[in-house]
């Protein structure tokens, strides 16, 4: 056996340890752990930003569409068990609240009064 398998190196975030994986399959899923991490946080992080940037919006249009793109976002990480299902139902029930009570505020401004002649 080669001595790349035999020491085989994983950097971690904080600290620098080594795996002591003996067999090629013990070592691609190393690899393969360390490629879905990246990519699930990648989605994780993406999903979160669009959530801030909804609750940051105060127009009613960008709100809607920005409202079933994070919706889609949060099924598919919910679907992919990077968050729960309920988690992922509680955040797309707070938002809609959100962008529903936008809409709300949007149709209580007071109206012009009709000229009467």
């Amino acid at each position: 056996m080669s001595t790349d398998i035999k020491n085989y190196y994983i950097c971690e975030a904080k600290n620098f340890r080594i795996s002591m994986a003996n067999h090629k399959s013990a070592i691609k899923r190393i690899r393969q752990t360390k490629t879905r991490n990246a990519k699930n946080r990648l989605q994780h992080k993406t999903t979160r930003n669009a959530i801030k940037t909804l609750k940051e919006t105060s127009s009613m249009k960008e709100a809607e569409k920005l409202f079933t793109n994070v919706s889609s976002l949060l099924d598919k990480l919910a679907k992919n068990n990077v968050i729960h299902k309920n988690k992922s139902a509680n955040l797309k029930s707070k938002l809609s609240k959100h962008v529903n009570g936008l809409k709300a505020v949007k149709k209580s401004k007071p109206k012009a009064k009709a000229k009467s002649s």
